[in-house]
This record gives structure tokens, C-alpha cells and sequence, in this order.
């Protein structure tokens, strides 16, 4: 799946959004050691905007920004033929339509190595529009990376509004069974309490989860 396919099937902003902060703070309960975890979202990123993360801890990772101009995506695939590590440069057409509203974060050092944009791929999305943007790109073949040769189908797990995407992924992943019950409470944003916490990682209470609930923006019992 490409850029292209997922451009179609991405939900809108707003649903991204509280997708992105549910994965997180499930994450965030199932794996407590934020250098090891898969899912972030990070509510306080910068003034007026929000971001979300995910790294897979062998090169491949995604950051979208959420913020007044909409939302802004880039994915880098490490084993990509696209990648800017084995031709040298952006590939043609990625950041060329990126709107002037988004142009920050395609200059914007967190996303960047040797003071180039670390993407394979590039969606965004501003209010006005009826669907997900990307630049006009000319595929290379498929290069032998997952399904397709920009890497885009990193968020594949982002357009299944379901919560089996993240069960089956922490099966996979953190190679755990979870409670399918407090992971649906989270998956609806329901406000965080002891008994999901602990039903989900007995080891931890909503006190130890709190700093990282408020920094998700995640509501919290009080």
C-alpha cells in the first residue's frame, strides 16, 4: 500500500487525532519505558500543536503534526529505494506541493538528518480540504520493503478505526495478551482509571501513568 492508497483511506483530522493519543496511552500503559516504546503523542510539542510518533526501533518511523493549518505527515523507510540515504536527495515531487503552511515542518530539525528531511513519504491535509494531499510522485518499482516501495503502509494501522489493530499488534509487538474490554475504554477515550490501568499492566496504578496521560492530553479520573 502507498502513499496513494493511503491518502484514500486516512479518516480525518480530528478522529486521527484521538486514534493517535489512544494508541499512545495504550502504549505508553504497556510498555512504561518510553525509549522502548512503539506509539507516542506528545500534547505540548509546540505552542497550538500536537504531535504523534511512532518508531519500530529498526529505522522506520512516522510524525504527524496536528495544529491550526491541519495536519502534516512524514514517514521515513529505512529499506525504501526511496530513501535520501541511497539516492542522496528528497525524491522528485515528495515536498514539492507541501503547502506554505506546512513548510516549517519540512525544514524542522526533529524530522531531519544531515539538515534534509528524513522521508520516503508525505501527506498533509489542510481544514479546507475534502481528503489527504500528496505531491505528484513517479513510484520506483517495488524495492523489496513491506508492501510498497515508499514505506507508506506504516500507517496502514492508522486507517482501521477498530480496536483489534492495536490487540493484535501488542500480540505481535509486545508479545502480550491484553484485556480486550479496558482496551476498547481507551480506544473511546473514556477518562483513564486505576482499574483499566491495572487490567491492563497489573504492575502499574493510574498515579505511575498519570505524567504520561496529561502529557498525551489523555483525560484522566480525578
Amino acid at each position: 500500500m502507498n502513499v496513494y492508497d493511503v491518502a484514500a483511506r486516512l479518516p480525518d483530522i480530528p478522529p486521527l487525532r484521538d486514534h493517535c493519543r489512544a494508541l499512545a496511552m495504550l502504549d505508553a500503559i504497556v510498555c512504561p519505558e518510553w525509549q522502548f516504546r512503539y506509539y507516542s503523542f506528545d500534547a505540548t510539542w509546540s505552542p497550538g500543536e500536537d504531535m504523534a510518533s511512532m518508531r519500530d526501533g529498526s529505522g522506520d518511523a512516522y510524525s504527524i503534526v496536528f495544529g491550526p493549518a491541519g495536519a502534516f505527515i512524514r514517514g521515513f523507510a529505512h529499506e525504501s529505494p526511496m530513501s535520501p540515504a541511497r539516492t542522496g536527495d528528497l525524491w522528485p515531487g515528495l515536498v514539492d506541493a507541501v503547502p506554505d503552511a506546512f513548510h516549517a515542518h519540512v525544514t524542522e530539525p526533529a524530522f531531519s538528518y544531515n539538515g534534509r528531511l528524513e522521508a520516503t513519504f508525505v501527506l498533509w491535509r489542510q481544514p479546507h480540504d475534502k481528503r489527504w494531499q500528496t505531491g505528484t510522485i513517479d513510484l520506483p518499482p517495488h524495492g523489496g520493503h513491506g508492501t510498497s516501495p515508499d514505506g507508506a503502509e506504516l500507517l496502514v494501522p492508522l486507517c482501521d478505526p477498530s480496536p483489534n489493530t492495536y490487540l493484535d499488534f501488542a500480540t505481535d509487538y509486545h508479545e502480550v495478551t491484553l484485556d480486550t474490554a479496558a482496551v476498547r475504554h481507551i480506544w473511546a477515550l473514556r477518562p483513564l482509571d486505576d482499574a483499566t490501568v491495572t487490567a491492563l499492566n497489573p504492575d502499574l496504578t493510574l498515579a505511575d501513568i498519570r505524567s504520561d496521560a496529561e502529557q498525551i492530553g489523555y483525560p484522566v479520573t480525578h
